[in-house]
């Protein structure tokens, strides 16, 4: 466990250049090629890494300052994804989830019930929050694992199912996002997109970010749309001018350079990508496309995506003002917005009406989920060691305390064996079909060549 530990430890950016390299030669790919692919995906995560780290540093305190300008009295505080990350790794689903979680990946793919080699493993901390959670409400590590495991098998499929739409609309070949919480957002998206094809007028707006650049000319381009909704922030958390024109130029260039570092990354994983494809072309005949899972954070530089995540944030305070029901005081976690919503792009096709509309909604029953899960959050929080802020009742976070999964495996595995089993045919059920929809479009592409 140890060494587990410590390569987990090792972060994305010294892990991603290793996998992929030994992954390259694994595929055949030379030497040369396969530790440069290693070092410009490093150097993509390095630059995305900073790039977010920048937005959260600057979007952060910002929201927090609206926040008390507002004069919010709601008492539960949204610590961060920390917090859920230290809960997670803290029990004993977490002690187990990456060899857990390395064996479902090699059985579904021996199985056909994937196409995703998910190399995210620092992210599988998603799944062992699920059932870190469900372990805590039941009592039963067996079925904590279970949740982890279960949760992991839906995240693989959605993953498989939306990687066309990351292609096609994020630009990212040969990828898959198999993100526990990214993801968890995609079933929600699909029926509220399918809801407002039937609403007249409403199913006839169609706005993406080529329609905002023809309409709106300079002030259409994500640099000029980050830089006046940065200065919009900035005067929303009561700055002064340098503090409003600070905060415009930062998400200005925040827009500009995420996908710049995306586009980097890509650089990397293209070749990689291909060797992955023309391997399993050459070895077996009904596996079809092979997609490579990493963190959403790589698609989260598309401009409908952050455009829409900022104007979020200021939202999201409000929303949680005026939601009946809701105990959460957004905080830590606002910058995280835009992982929740990176997966909606490709379901509206990049239609930013449609994803604003459904972003509110999945903010809003994010909310009162995470005020469902609180006092079983805080509970486990305690139990990790976490330090509870000063004044504050109970704890949460938007990653994961928000999460629809995470809270739909906690209430039904609380019915032990009913929940159980209901769980275990919905996962099944969704790798089965994943099977043959895998099977059929393999022997539609071999019938087209």
């Amino acid at each position: 466990m140890a060494m587990l530990d410590y390569i987990v430890g090792l972060g994305a950016q010294i892990m991603m250049p290793i996998i992929i390299t030994i992954f390259g030669l694994l595929l055949g790919t030379k030497l040369g090629k396969s530790v440069r692919a290693g070092l410009a995906v490093g150097v993509g995560f390095v630059g995305l890494n900073l790039v977010i780290g920048l937005l959260a540093g600057n979007l952060g305190p910002a929201a927090q300052e609206m926040v008390k300008r507002i004069g919010l009295e709601l008492t539960i505080i949204d610590v961060g994804w920390p917090a859920a990350a230290a809960i997670a790794f803290a029990s004993t689903v977490g002690a187990l989830i990456i060899p857990l979680g390395l064996v479902i990946n090699v059985l579904m793919l021996a199985t056909n019930t994937t196409q995703t080699v998910n190399i995210d493993i620092w992210n599988y901390w998603h799944f062992a929050f699920t059932g870190a959670l469900v372990a805590g409400a039941t009592g039963s590590t067996a079925l904590g694992l279970l949740a982890a495991g279960l949760n992991m098998i839906i995240i693989m499929v959605i993953a498989d199912l939306t990687a066309p739409g990351i292609e096609k609309y994020n630009g990212l070949q040969g990828v898959s996002l198999p993100h526990g919480f990214s993801a968890a957002f995609v079933p929600i998206a699909i029926v509220v997109n399918k809801m407002l094809d039937y609403i007249p007028g409403i199913n006839k707006i169609q706005i993406d970010a080529e329609d905002l650049q023809n309409k709106f000319g300079v002030f259409g381009e994500p640099i000029l749309m980050g830089t006046v909704i940065g200065l919009l922030i900035g005067i929303g958390a009561g700055y002064d001018l340098k503090g409003i024109l600070g905060m415009g130029i930062t998400l200005g260039s925040v827009l500009v350079l995420i996908p710049k570092m995306a586009a980097m990354l890509m650089e990397g994983l293209i070749p990689i990508s291909d060797a992955a494809q023309e391997f399993i072309e050459k070895r077996f005949n009904n596996r079809g496309k092979v997609y490579i899972g990493l963190d959403s954070a790589v698609g989260i530089g598309h401009p409908v995506t952050l455009a829409v995540s900022l104007v979020l944030v200021p939202m999201t305070i409000i929303i949680a003002a005026i939601l009946p029901g809701n105990k959460v005081l957004p905080f830590a976690d606002l910058a995280v917005i835009p992982f929740a919503l990176v997966m909606l792009v490709p379901i509206t096709k990049g239609n930013v009406f449609r994803t604003f509309i459904i972003g509110v909604l999945i903010i809003s029953f994010g909310l009162l989920i995470a005020t469902n899960l609180a006092p079983l959050h805080t509970e486990m929080a305690i139990n990790a060691n976490f330090p509870i802020p000063e004044g504050a009742t109970m704890i949460s976070s938007i990653c994961d305390g928000a999460n629809p999964l995470s809270w739909a495996f906690t209430r039904l595995m609380e019915l032990e064996v009913v929940g159980a089993v209901l769980l275990i045919v919905v996962a099944l059920g969704m790798a089965v079909y994943n099977r043959r929809r895998i099977i059929k479009e393999n022997k539609y592409a071999q019938a087209q060549v």
